[in-house]
């Protein structure tokens, strides 16, 4: 059975994007400034990240850009992300920006914050513009207040201090724990430098933790962090602008999506479940695996997770849309940036998918077969586009697939969610095993439902046991950061089949 997609990494290179910076300036900030840093996967240069710093009229401008280029079967892709921060010298919030190039436009996200702590935020993408609010995360830092901080606490080696960090990223605060370590010897790029180690754990409620290591000089420079992401070595190296904006090397990403299964599966949708046993690999640390209404997972004592996958079936007679009151259940009714439901094509779209039917079930499925037959082009090019995007495009892979659905969903009522994981595939690109994947979850009748457009329009079927979910939320970077964490940190010891 072959599979003509796979996960769009985009999602592994938002977490890499945001979560690496902005890095504070140093000691020596007073005036503007600028820093370039070469960006490496796995030992090969792939992009670059320029940093900077001005002051002006009491205010601090804080911009990081970072640009990746990597290869999936061949296909080169391009993921381009800016954030700005703009604080007072105090390092106090007053507002700002983040733009993303995931996929074929870019979308960009500005902010101001007022003295109240009240955030208004506008989104802007394809021409249409999406206005919010809402409260600032209560403690919560941008690149000036931590470098601030920084200051304040010093490199004394043992010193430890906690510190929210909010990113406009991943539109999130993300708690953090820094420790001071040792002074060692850091090759950088051939030249050995003396620098500071400096020890980042960033914790995410529900998908474990991310841990970064930077090394800084005297003056609270910088010079180079490395971040385990996804199973993925990244590294970030001060250096000279010709270097880093120069040549990139090729990184292939398809190997690096792909979990070996201890055995082949023979037509996973014929399973009424599959049991897994997982283990964390050598040198990671525990893994979360999320429990929900279409997998249980049991951790043991000796760091082995035990995991269930038995998909529910969506029960008949229930109506749409959604009426009740549980408060999860309606955010995953909302228009997002990612998910415009609200679009006047994507809520076309669904109506004529839906028809007439009044049953939730048979409208999510009927949704999926739509997205299925609807995207002509299954094309790797796209690095993570927005439902809007897909639906004026009718291009992409399984992220095109899994957003278009859920915002469909949202568009006539049904509570919809972005799903990624991993999935049993039995022939990819000459591959057998578990690929990086996205799909989509609707919520009928008090259960969460898997829905698979993609597999569904590549002739696999639909969602079935061979689908393990790392997470789930309105498709964006922040919602993903289980999956950033957990891939590359568990491997598949056995599998147990229980047929129907």
């Amino acid at each position: 059975m072959k599979i003509k997609d796979a996960l769009s990494v985009c999602f592994v290179f938002a977490v890499i994007a945001c979560l690496t910076g902005p890095c504070p300036a140093g000691s020596k900030a007073a005036e503007d400034e600028t820093e370039y840093l070469a960006v490496f996967m796995e030992g090969k240069k792939v992009g670059y990240a320029i940093q900077t710093r001005a002051v002006s009229d009491g205010k601090v401008t804080t911009t990081e850009q970072v640009s990746i280029t990597i290869s999936r079967a061949g296909i080169s892709m391009t993921v381009e992300m800016a954030e700005t921060s703009i604080e007072t010298a105090d390092g106090e919030p007053l507002g700002f920006e983040s733009t993303q190039k995931l996929g074929a436009m870019a979308m960009k996200m500005t902010g101001q914050v007022d003295k109240q702590g009240n955030v208004s935020m506008t989104t802007n993408s394809m021409g249409a513009e999406q206005k919010s609010t809402f409260q600032w995360p209560q403690g919560a830092v941008m690149a000036e207040g931590l470098r601030l901080l920084t200051l304040k606490k010093g490199l004394e080696e043992g010193t430890e201090y906690s510190v929210r960090m909010f990113s406009s990223g991943v539109m999130q605060a993300v708690d953090a724990q820094i420790k001071i370590g040792s002074e060692q010897k850091v090759d950088l790029l051939g030249r050995v430098v003396t620098l500071r180690e400096v020890t980042t754990t960033l914790i995410m409620p529900g998908a474990g933790q991310i841990v970064s290591t930077s090394y800084v000089d005297r003056d609270l420079q910088v010079q180079k962090n490395i971040i385990p992401v996804a199973g993925l070595q990244v590294e970030m190296v001060a250096c000279a602008k010709e270097f880093a904006l120069g040549k990139n090397d090729v990184l292939e990403m398809i190997d690096n999506m792909f979990l070996a299964s201890p055995e082949p599966l023979s037509n996973p949708a014929s399973a009424k479940s599959i049991t897994y046993d997982l283990s964390p690999v050598k040198g990671a640390s525990d893994f979360t695996i999320p429990s929900g209404d279409n997998q249980k997972a049991q951790r043991l004592g000796n760091g082995t997770i035990i995991l269930k996958v038995e998909p529910v079936a969506a029960p008949a007679g229930v109506k749409f849309p959604y009426k009740g009151t549980d408060a999860a259940i309606l955010e995953a009714m909302k228009p997002t940036r990612y998910l415009q439901s609200d679009n006047e094509q994507i809520i076309e779209l669904a109506r004529r998918a839906v028809g007439g039917t009044k049953d939730a079930a048979e409208a999510a499925r009927k949704i999926e077969a739509f997205v299925a037959g609807y995207i002509e082009n299954r094309s790797l090019s796209v690095g993570y586009a927005s439902a809007a995007e897909v639906a004026a495009s009718r291009q992409g892979d399984c992220s095109e697939f899994s957003v278009l659905t859920a915002a469909m969903c949202r568009a006539v009522g049904i509570p919809a969610q972005v799903v990624a994981g991993v999935a049993y595939v039995d022939d990819f690109m000459g591959r057998r095993g578990f690929g990086g994947h996205a799909w989509t979850q609707a919520y009928i009748g008090g259960k969460w439902v898997g829905l698979d457009a993609s597999f569904r329009g590549g002739g696999r079927g639909a969602y079935d046991a061979g689908h393990i979910a790392l997470a789930a939320g309105n498709g964006e970077p922040g919602d993903m950061i289980n999956l950033a964490s957990t891939v590359g940190q568990f491997k598949i010891n056995k599998v147990t089949v229980e047929k129907r």
